[in-house]
């Protein structure tokens, strides 16, 4: 049989071999907590002298940082009067994240008047002892005030005669103003000698610093251009004001993948390898050649295996051999970090250079969190609960502690338990070139002014300092926000005096340890996201490349099939019509005969509603209980069969394998939530109302 027809769907399911280490990376993409975490408990744990001298330096650290309050300003000082338990700290971030996702004027004018308007603003004005916070929310008040019924006898005659006269555009100014007061304690500078002028200072003190340059993934070549260009003038710049210093002691640049090809996706693997690659390693070869470091920042869960694939071929190039400059970001609250750690220390191995590794907890949650549930996926690539992706950072620093000689680790955290347990950890003789810890720009650096001020415990601390404009910033001041504004955040719990400095402290370990990985009872399975209800259709992730083996070898099984389609009628069609039916061809390739259809007749039409009205009165006299069981039953075997249908729309249809999974999902979704609805029915309320035509929508 010809399968040359199979060809273009095929391709849509790229795969490739894999070694062993990188199989262990795919088959713990979604584990379940009770499985993976225990494990990590194990590896995370201290001796218990260890684990008294850890706190003991947390507890120090801590009390430093809150004795020390005048010198903690921007995020820190906003963090404790706009947190996320006050009303106006929850209306903030609603603002700036939906703002994102507004394209014209006159709906953000209306948005911010809403979330604006009820915010008592003037409540916390004077609070902090922060100029920064107070310049903030003088700007929030004013523009809440402005946002506020004008008869308001409080609103002075300037201010009721500038919003009559400047209208909805001032109070679009307004929120301009306070989001980029806001936005400017997370940018370095507007552009990198800016950046770099700025950061002298800071230098000065024995900070290093990577630089990023702020932008979003890529939705064009331009786009992709215009960073790499960007990434480009940055290496130059940096590299020049570094004048040789090397990886370690001089500043380096840190870059996303996405911003530098528009279809940087699990889908486009040759396209990735063809045109990303040899850009990535252009600006590799640059940042060699000025002798700094340059790392490959992590983004989403479904790029992380086509990201580690140009992380073997950068590492493996001849010409970027002997170069200790290359990175790599782990985020430690995905499940598979482990595994990919030691993927990374064994290329490193392989490779003959040691390799910089960022390890980071994540800044993604909420969005692998929703994907996954939107998507019907069997589980969640990064853990339900906090607790457990700290014991995951402390497990990959060991992990990356003991490989040293082939990775040169670089711990971002800003969480003094975790800084205090890696100290200790990697014991006392620490050196320049052994380890260093990193901060994000605006956030950090009252905690970690107290180690490279301190002779005891001097270490090399690097600022992670986004460059860009504020038309830039707001995507990414909206993931910092969201990621250290939350409750349970140190960040934030560090400002609140109420939170004792023991409870800041605890040891992760011990409470991960009595939860025994159980998942956060709130956030379900996304099988079971509606409930007692229903059971959410199963989706497919495609970017699992075992997921994928599954719908390739179904698709395969499928090209040895004739499909036939015909009236489903109670009497047998007559023998001659089998020459009435017209062939079925694969939209995508005429030359593959997917099966045949005969359709139906306007006799078949009679044929099939008298058949259905001869077994309406028996199918009204059933309970609805046995009706919705049938329905549902329905569902469950389409989904049963899923791999098989898909395949079938694939060829039959000429869908993409997203549109053919969806199809199948809506279809299943569809049998599961009527026979949901029916259960409830009642014979005495609700009858059946006989039979109906009905032209199926599954086509979409």
């Amino acid at each position: 049989m010809n399968t040359s027809p199979m060809n273009p769907a095929a391709a849509a399911l790229p795969m490739a071999p894999r070694s062993p280490l990188r199989e262990r990376i795919t088959a713990h993409y979604r584990s379940p907590e009770p499985e993976c975490v225990p494990p990590l408990v194990e590896a995370a744990r201290l001796a218990p002298e260890l684990h008294d001298k850890v706190q003991a330096l947390a507890a120090r650290l801590v009390a430093g940082l809150r004795g020390d309050r005048s010198r903690s300003s921007g995020v820190d000082a906003l963090m404790k009067e706009f947190s996320l338990s006050s009303q106006e700290g929850v209306a903030l971030m609603c603002l700036a994240e939906a703002l994102l996702r507004v394209p014209d004027k006159a709906t953000a004018d209306r948005l911010i008047r809403d979330k604006l308007s009820d915010g008592d603003w003037r409540a916390h004005l004077g609070n902090s002892p922060s100029l920064f916070v107070n310049a903030a929310t003088w700007g929030l008040l004013v523009t809440g005030r402005l946002v506020a019924t004008r008869s308001e006898q409080s609103l002075g005659s300037a201010l009721s005669k500038l919003m009559q006269r400047g209208g909805e555009p001032v109070i679009r100014k307004g929120m301009d103003l306070a989001m980029r007061m806001l936005g400017e304690q997370f940018v370095t500078g507007r552009d990198i000698d800016e950046a770099l002028t700025r950061g002298k200072a800071t230098e000065k003190r024995g900070y290093r610093y990577s630089f990023d340059m702020l932008g979003e993934a890529a939705m064009t070549a331009e786009d992709a251009q215009r960073y790499l260009n960007a990434y480009v003038g940055a290496i130059e710049a940096i590299g020049k004001d570094s004048k040789g210093r090397g990886v370690v002691d001089g500043n380096g640049i840190s870059i996303k993948l996405s911003a530098l090809h528009p279809r940087y996706v699990w889908s486009q693997p040759d396209r990735v390898m063809a045109e990303l690659l040899p850009r990535v390693k252009a600006l590799c070869v640059l940042a060699r050649s000025f002798d700094i470091g340059l790392n490959i920042d992590a983004e989403e869960a479904d790029r992380l295996e086509l990201s580690l694939d140009l992380l073997e071929a950068l590492a493996m190039d001849d010409e970027l051999a002997g170069w200790s400059g290359l990175g790599f970001v782990v985020q430690a609250y995905q499940k598979r970090a482990p595994f990919v750690l030691d993927y990374i220390i064994d290329l490193a191995e392989r490779s003959g250079q040691r390799l910089m590794v960022r390890l980071v907890k994540g800044a993604y949650w909420d969005a692998e969190i929703k994907r996954a549930q939107i998507d019907g996926l069997d589980g969640y690539p990064v853990f339900t609960r906090k607790v457990f992706t700290d014991v995951s950072y402390l497990a990959c620093a060991r992990k990356l502690l003991d490989a040293r000689a082939h990775i040169y680790p670089q711990f971002a955290t800003h969480n003094a338990q975790s800084m205090a347990a890696i100290m200790h950890m990697a014991g006392p003789d620490w050196q320049k070139g052994s380890y260093e810890f990193q901060c994000l720009h605006g956030m950090g650096e009252p905690l970690y002014d107290q180690v490279v001020s301190s002779r005891e415990i001097a270490r090399l601390v690097r600022i992670y300092a986004p460059v860009g404009s504020h038309e830039t910033l707001l995507a990414y001041l909206v993931r910092r926000l969201l990621e250290n504004g939350a409750n349970t955040s140190f960040v934030n719990r560090i400002v609140d005096e109420n939170v004792p400095i023991e409870e800041l402290i605890a040891d992760p370990v011990e409470e991960a340890a009595r939860l025994n990985g159980a998942p956060h009872p709130k956030i379900v399975l996304p099988a079971e996201l509606y409930g007692a209800g229903r059971r959410n259709s199963a989706g497919y992730d495609l970017s699992n490349e075992g997921v994928r083996a599954t719908l390739a070898h179904a698709l395969a099984k499928s090209a040895g099939r004739r499909f036939e389609a015909a009236p489903m009628l109670a009497d047998a069609l007559p023998a001659a019509a089998a020459d009435q039916a017209r062939p079925v061809r694969n939209p995508a390739d005429h030359s593959d005969t997917v099966g045949s259809v005969l359709e139906a007749t306007l006799a078949d039409v009679d044929v099939a509603l008298a058949a259905a009205d001869a077994v309406a009165d028996p199918w009204a006299m059933r309970a609805p209980a046995e009706r919705a069981e049938i329905i549902a039953r329905v569902g469950d075997l389409m989904e049963r069969d899923g791999p098989a249908l898909i395949a079938l729309a694939v060829r039959e249809a000429g869908k993409s394998w997203l549109n053919a999974v969806a199809e199948l999902r809506e279809a299943v979704d569809f049998c599961r939530y009527y026979a949901a609805q029916a259960a409830e029915f009642d014979n005495g309320s609700h009858r059946p109302v006989g039979p109906v035509l009905c032209i199926s929508p599954w086509n979409f």
